[in-house]
């Protein structure tokens, strides 16, 4: 029995040093592996010349996978028949390409795998791997190089093609929407500059795609676009920057149909500012109609009364370049009942307008049922204007800082299209801050080019405050809710107060537009200004 209990002993002591020593390398696992997988072969070889295989094998000394494969591939010359990559999923010690696509003759293709080789365990990058391989006898080995910028925002977008497509005796301007290009790259997610290299010598149109459908043509509708202003002629020693850019969709409207009692929605694309909207159906002599645009939507609510014992209604709609007629079905429909809302609420700016809309279309606001109070109980004046299109009323007046203003709207002051008015009091209340809660900013421009419009824009963009300037002089941006801004200069060369954007067709790129930050990337703070020289002339 001691013989036995003494083994068991042993045995145990021998199982607790066997754990222990396995245990002591348990919490580190041995030194990480920050290698990246290496390829041992590549069937064909890569660089081959008189290229005829069906199928390319890559072998590695590790498991490797392959993610995001449908952006981070990129294969120059398109194919249009995407070849079969595998593994799609999992891991593998190779990678195998079969191509379905017929090869063009004597041509260089590149298949550019980007960041998407990782070994298995832990991820590491075989970074920018590229098969190369020519139809042909040899290897084109030329490149164009260049950058690439938001036309409008501080940084662009990523995963952006950059092509070229050869100028020849069948080039057009519509080859974009149409062809795919003769070579392509992508700046992937990281990365703002391009190399499109295995050129051959020639003539070339350069141009930059965000392609969100994945097809290589130009889609204006969900696509942006770059172009550079003239052909290239390859080789270069030039480095191109491509300014991407969102056109302004061409106008096009979308079938009217019936949202509620006399109201027809008509959907468009494009800019609805020379948008005609014309009844062809015989109507009454006393029908009328009022057009009223949604805040959010590329929509106009086209009101119309009395009400039409119809079954539809024909409309021509009407726009530059643009005539096309819609049927609109009509049925027995509630009219929306006349709501109001105020456009501001809380605080409000010192130069800020106080703004009212309606569920329907108004017609008229009198103004003598209208009072404005403040803090102090005194009477304020006001001038009110009304915007049709927004079906907005505009009040405007003067404010002063670390004070209450209540408006009191009497029953009956406002009248709607169809004769309505409202049966109760309307009450609405603003405050303005006590002026140490506001900051300000003070910019002086250098060697800008006139007019400008200057903005104080959020980290995303969003415009917070906007000045216009025709000449040089100090712009004064005050009253600042405290936060951190950033400053967009947009160069207006139209002179018309707003930004336009390009054309690829018409051959315009999109105006000239500056970006800054305040020095030290300080903060507009309350009861604090920033004083800043913006300085244009290294542009």
């Amino acid at each position: 029995m001691a013989k036995k209990l003494s083994k068991s002993i042993s045995i145990l002591f021998l199982c607790l040093a066997f754990i222990n020593c396995a245990n002591k390398g348990t919490p580190e696992g041995g030194p990480k592996d920050e290698d990246p997988p290496e390829i041992v072969k590549e069937f064909p070889e890569n660089y081959s010349t008189n290229f005829n295989a069906k199928e390319i094998e890559i072998n590695f000394n590790e498991f490797i996978k392959i993610k995001d494969l449908q952006k981070q591939l990129i294969i120059s010359p398109p194919m249009e028949y995407q070849p079969e990559v595998k593994p799609v999923s999992g891991a593998s010690k190779k990678i195998t390409i079969k191509i379905i696509d017929t090869l063009q003759p004597n041509t260089t293709y590149a298949f550019n795998f980007g960041n998407s080789i990782t070994d298995n365990n832990e991820g590491n990058p075989y970074p920018y791997y590229r098969y190369v391989f020519s139809t042909g006898s040899y290897i084109d080995s030329l490149t164009v190089k260049g950058n690439i910028i938001d036309a409008y925002n501080k940084k662009p977008e990523t995963f952006v093609n950059v092509a070229l497509y050869e100028v020849d005796s069948t080039f057009t301007d519509s080859v974009v929407y149409k062809k795919v290009p003769k070579y392509i790259t992508n700046t992937l997610d990281s990365l703002t500059t391009f190399s499109i290299e295995n050129i051959k010598a020639g003539k070339y149109m350069l141009m930059a795609l965000k392609d969100n459908n994945g097809d290589n043509k130009f889609q204006q509708k969900t696509d942006q676009i770059a172009f550079h202003k003239a052909f290239i002629t390859v080789p270069t020693d030039s480095l191109y920057t491509l300014k991407l850019f969102r056109e302004e969709l061409d106008f096009k409207a979308v079938k009217p149909k019936m949202e509620s009692g006399e109201k027809i929605t008509f959907g468009y694309e494009g800019d609805y500012k020379n948008m005609k909207i014309d009844v062809l159906s015989e109507v009454p002599e006393d029908f009328a109609y009022r057009i009223i645009k949604n805040e959010t939507t590329d929509t106009l609510y086209y009101w119309y009364k009395p009400k039409l014992e119809v079954d539809s209604l024909i409309f021509k709609i009407s726009n530059i370049g643009y005539e096309k007629e819609y049927t609109a079905r009509i049925r027995p429909q509630e009219r929306d009942s006349l709501t109001f809302k105020a456009i501001n609420s809380g605080n409000i700016g010192l130069l800020e307008s106080f703004k009212i809309t309606a569920s329907t279309p108004i017609v008229s606001l009198d103004t003598s049922k209208v009072t404005l109070m403040d803090r102090d109980s005194a009477n304020v004046e006001f001038k009110t204007k009304f915007d049709t299109i927004n079906n907005t009323y505009v009040f405007d007046f003067k404010k002063s800082y670390e004070n209450k203003y209540d408006f009191n709207i009497k029953p009956e002051a406002f009248t709607d299209f169809y004769e309505t008015v409202n049966t109760d009091t309307l009450q609405y209340s603003v405050r303005t801050k006590k002026e140490a809660d506001y900051g300000f900013a003070r910019l002086t421009l250098v060697g800008a080019k006139y007019p400008v419009i200057i903005q104080l824009t959020d980290s995303k963009g969003a415009v917070k405050y906007e000045k216009y300037s025709s000449q040089p002089e100090q712009i004064d941006f005050l009253d600042l809710t405290p936060g951190k801004y950033d400053i967009r200069v947009i160069h207006d060369a139209n002179g018309n107060k707003k930004y336009d954007t390009g054309n690829y067709l018409k051959k315009i790129q999109p105006e000239n537009v500056s970006h800054f930050i305040f020095d030290n990337d300080e903060q507009v703070r309350a009861n604090w200004g920033l004083i800043q020289t913006l300085n244009f002339l290294s542009e």
